[in-house]
C-alpha cells in the first residue's frame, strides 16, 4: 500500500521551523559574542552592550530561545573565547567579581521574556525589561559582595546605580527598534 501525500504528516514545516529557531538562537548568540566584549571600564563592572542584545533577543526570540542564546553565550565564554567584557573569557571571569552579572543574564532573559510575550503594552514591556534587569542586578550584586567582601551599599553605588540610566536608554532603544525588526522578519518569512 502506498501512502498518498495527504496522509504523510507535513514534516517540512516542522523542520523549517526548527531550523529557523536554531538559526535565530545562533544569530543572537553571535551578535552577543561580537558586541559584549566592547566595553567601557568605569569601575569594577564595565558598561557593555550585552544587556541591549539580551533585550533585543527577548523581544525577537521569546524567553526560551533568548535564554538559550544567553546560556550558549556563557558557555562560549566559559570555554575561554574572549566574548565577555573587555575581550575576556574563561571560568575565572565567572568566578570573579562580575560573574554574578553574567549568570544573571539568564534569569533576566527568562523574566523579561515571559512578561514581554504576554504584554501588548510598551509600558508593560518596558517594566518587564526593568524587572529582568533588577533580577540581574540582584544576582550580580550578591555575587560581587561575596567575592569582594563588600557591603551592599558600596556594591550598589559601584555596580548598580551608575548603570541604571544606560540600561533605561538600552530598554528604550530596544522598544523602538524591535517592533520594526519583528515586522521586517515576519514579512520576510
Amino acid at each position: 500500500m502506498t501512502k498518498t501525500y495527504e496522509s504523510v504528516p507535513n514534516t517540512n514545516i516542522n523542520t523549517r521551523s526548527r531550523i529557523y529557531r536554531l538559526c535565530a538562537v545562533a544569530l543572537m548568540t553571535a551578535v552577543t559574542c561580537v558586541l559584549a566584549p566592547f566595553s567601557i571600564p568605569v569601575g569594577p563592572v564595565p558598561i557593555s552592550l550585552t544587556t541591549l542584545v539580551i533585550y533585543i533577543s527577548v523581544y525577537l526570540l521569546g524567553w526560551k530561545m533568548a535564554s538559550l542564546s544567553c546560556f550558549v553565550y556563557i558557555l562560549i565564554g566559559m570555554a575561554g573565547l574572549p566574548v565577555f567584557s573587555g575581550f575576556s573569557g574563561g571560568p575565572g571571569k565567572l568566578a570573579g567579581p562580575t560573574g554574578g552579572y553574567i549568570i544573571g543574564f539568564i534569569p533576566m532573559a527568562v523574566i523579561a521574556g515571559v512578561m514581554i510575550s504576554h504584554a501588548k503594552s510598551r509600558i508593560v514591556q518596558f517594566l518587564a525589561m526593568a524587572l529582568g534587569t533588577a533580577v540581574c542586578y540582584v544576582f550580580g550584586t550578591a555575587w560581587f559582595c561575596v567575592i569582594t567582601d563588600s557591603g551592599v551599599a558600596a556594591a550598589m553605588s559601584a555596580c548598580v546605580l551608575p548603570f541604571i540610566p544606560g540600561d533605561i536608554i538600552k530598554m528604550a532603544v530596544a522598544l523602538i527598534i524591535c517592533p520594526e525588526i519583528k515586522k521586517s522578519l515576519k514579512s520576510a518569512f
